[in-house]
């Protein structure tokens, strides 16, 4: 599977600051020094219903993540997942009676259309669920092998109890991610099982649903958690620097991936900082395909926003925080990004070396874009109230605000 073009990043003088970011597993912000290549896997999307500001504002934090680390003058090995097997587009392709292959190949392609719109820069490696299977097969296996794994009605889960390190990514209880799981895909009610909170691993083949071979597992399809963990060890190997997503995947889907990861390397952790972005809300419910209150990405675009202001929109709110979108929310940014490409059209301006330096000391500072372009808006305003003699400063900017913040003036 292709991921989509990369815009390039304007190079800017001087480096970046080590990022510093919050782990969710630690409650703590922790500095993050990669090797010459920093390495980060996010979770894509289930391709039935792409791409929603919630999509956005996740996929804004992270691509905020490795503009900072190109800015160390680091390299960044970027993988993201596409789940393009599950039990929500199944269901989604049958309500809307059309073959599930072509769905996830449809929103697919559009999540990869708005992606490219906000100038997401790509990941190196973009995997999709269906053919990573063949990676997925053998971990099963090892992992029964390991017995930490057994079978039920011809599936196959996963012990927690197999890992020491459960529940160290999200610090839940047990009622509360009993709760959790029931609501995020789970089935801790099943009788049979050693453990309500076990997760599956490989689904024995279900009449009228597809399945692959899975060698000594029999017919079936992956579950959810073994596939990230597929991917992210054969491009990533442990031990990586950031596992992303949304806040709510920090459970199930980051627990039981790092415990099957951690089972079967026998090496902890597997990320060394799980992060997470909040959820974005309209009309006060958090936006959900179950409920139906989506703002799109590209219906905003097909009604002639421009993205550069609904990237502004993302960066206007921390990453970590839940918001709500709002048509203010949207009409500030636009304000915004007129007032600032008005300010980078003009002949000169105040010096805008400093400006630069507080934009990367914001985004170091656990990715604070709010604070980044609280001090763009204050060199704009400068420059408004003052002017300026300084010729290359406007560029400067430009070329600031792109390479570090992903908008294009």
């Amino acid at each position: 599977m292709h991921a989509w073009p990369a815009s390039e990043v304007p190079a800017l003088p001087g480096q970046g600051r080590d990022l510093r970011i919050h782990d969710t597993a630690t409650g703590t912000l922790v500095t993050l020094s990669p090797g010459p290549v920093a390495r980060l896997y996010v979770c894509g999307i289930t391709p039935y219903d792409a791409t929603h500001m919630g999509h956005a504002a996740t996929y804004n934090a992270f691509d905020l993540v490795q503009r900072v680390w190109l800015d160390t003058k680091r390299q960044v090995h970027y993988v993201q997942n596409v789940t393009d097997i599950d039990d929500p587009l199944l269901e989604r392709a049958q309500r809307d009676d059309v073959d599930w292959t072509a769905l996830a190949e449809k929103e697919t392609a559009l999540f990869r259309e708005d992606m490219t719109a906000l100038r997401m820069l790509p990941p190196r490696q973009y995997i999709g669920a269906v053919e990573a299977i063949p990676g997925i097969v053998p971990l099963v296996e090892r992992l029964r092998d390991l017995g930490a794994a057994y079978e039920l009605e011809g599936d196959i889960y996963f012990s927690v109890e197999a890992d020491p390190h459960f529940g160290k990514v999200s610090n839940l209880d047990a009622a509360a991610m009993r709760l959790l799981s029931a609501e995020r895909g789970g089935d801790p009610d099943r009788p049979g099982k050693k453990n309500p909170l076990d997760p599956m691993l490989w689904m024995a083949a279900r009449p009228g649903e597809p399945s692959w071979d899975g060698a000594s597992l029999g017919r079936g399809r992956p579950g959810w958690h073994i596939e990230c963990v597929a991917i992210a060890l054969d491009h990533l190997g442990m031990g990586f620097d950031v596992q992303g997503g949304g806040s709510d995947l920090a459970f199930p889907h980051h627990e039981m991936g790092a415990s099957h990861a951690q089972v079967l390397t026998g090496e902890f952790p597997m990320a060394k900082a799980y992060v997470h972005a909040g959820m974005v809300a309209l009309h006060g419910e958090k936006m959900s395909k179950s409920k139906g209150n989506l703002v799109f990405v590209s219906q905003l675009r097909r009604d002639g926003v421009d993205p550069a202001a609904i990237r502004l929109s993302l960066l206007a709110h921390h990453y970590r925080s839940d918001w709500e979108w709002t048509d203010q929310v949207l009409q500030d940014a636009l304000d915004r990004v007129d007032r600032w490409r008005a300010a980078v059209s003009r002949p000169d301006g105040p010096p805008a070396d400093a400006l630069v330096e507080e934009i990367r000391d914001a985004l170091a500072n656990d990715l604070d874009a709010p604070a980044a372009l609280a001090a763009v808006d204050r060199w704009v305003a400068l420059q408004q109230e003052q002017g300026g003699t300084d010729t290359g400063a406007p560029g400067v900017v430009s070329r600031a605000v792109d390479a570090l913040l992903g908008v294009a003036l």
